[in-house]
């Protein structure tokens, strides 16, 4: 006998006069919390009637119309929830709001199945199994293994549908800090190239890739140390994969312990005696989500936040400050 768990969960509506005419993939994602690519599976799979008979997207419903909605059980998840410490900054019934630290991985991929920032926020928030891509439920965006800082997590449907869009359509106002090798020619600046996959090296990004992507990253010079070194405020008005080390690197000034890059233990190795200390306090990027602001996606007020240097990163900026 199949388990009532595992039967699918029906939702009905009647097609109001004003909605006579629409499109059944629109009236669904207006009428129901789900994104518009699981509804678009659902109606594939004929899982949506219309007055008994299952109808394709693009069907005109009438006023009157009786809808409904044979709402799957969730696929089975090969993701662990691990009772990990989590940072959490923020939290509603939409959205959750984690400092990373350094040296976690944001999501399991090859060589890191467990003990990501996503196992501990399954363990912390089940309902996440639900929502966006199964392979990394929850996620709109992410930081690299060993760059620390802000991520928001959807909880919702509706809220991952906000934030996938506000992220393609670069509305989402992120901030970073870095500490980098040289000196900036002025105060302020813009950097505009395209990044993709670097030619040879696979593993990398670059800015003369064979199919590259708009880039651009805004940067200030908050203060200048020995090294030299300057830390910088980075703006970043598209999310593209390591886009700040890149776009850095391609000027000259690499990340402070970024060894894919340019800016680790070989360049610290010809650094003035000054910086000898600096060794073993760098022992990654130093690199910080620092502020991340948006739409709330369902009140549509902007909300933000800022999350403190780890205690890495201040520890080389006191180091610096005294030398």
């Amino acid at each position: 006998m199949e388990s009532h768990a595992s039967r699918p969960q029906s939702l009905a509506l009647t097609v109001a006069p004003e909605e006579g005419g629409c499109r059944l993939d629109h009236l669904l994602a207006r009428q129901l919390d789900y994104s518009r690519a699981r509804l678009q599976r659902w109606l594939k799979a004929g899982l949506v009637l219309v007055n008994g008979q299952a109808r394709p997207p693009s069907y005109k419903v009438r006023a009157g119309d009786a809808v409904e909605v044979a709402v799957p059980p969730p696929a089975p998840s090969h993701l662990l929830p691990e009772p990990l410490p989590l940072s959490i900054i923020y939290e509603d019934r939409d959205l959750l709001v984690v400092n990373k630290p350094p040296d976690l991985v944001t999501h399991p991929g090859a060589g890191h199945q467990t003990g990501t920032l996503l196992n501990a926020l399954l363990h912390h928030c089940p309902e996440l199994q639900e929502i966006g891509d199964v392979s990394r439920p929850g996620l709109v965006h992410r930081l690299d293994k060993d760059t620390s800082g802000l991520i928001v997590v959807a909880k919702t449907d509706l809220a991952h549908r906000s934030l996938v869009s506000q992220f393609q359509k670069h509305q989402v106002k992120k901030k970073y800090l870095a500490l980098v090798w040289g000196r900036l020619p002025q105060p302020t600046g813009r950097i505009a190239r395209e990044i993709g996959r670097h030619p040879v090296e696979r593993h990398k990004m670059s800015v003369h890739p064979r199919r590259g992507k708009e880039a651009v990253t805004l940067w200030r010079v908050r203060q200048e140390f020995p090294g030299p070194l300057t830390l910088l405020e980075l703006t970043i008005e598209t999310g593209r994969t390591h886009q700040i080390r890149v776009h850095m690197t391609s000027q000259g000034h690499p990340v402070l312990g970024d060894a894919t890059y340019g800016g680790g233990a070989s360049r610290l190795k010809s650094a003035p005696p000054a910086l000898s200390g600096l060794k073993p306090l760098v022992k990654r990027q130093m690199l910080h989500a620092w502020q991340l602001r948006f739409a709330h996606p369902r009140s549509g007020e902007e909300v933000g936040w800022e999350a403190a240097l780890p205690g890495d990163f201040q520890g080389v900026l006191k180091y610096l400050k005294f030398i």
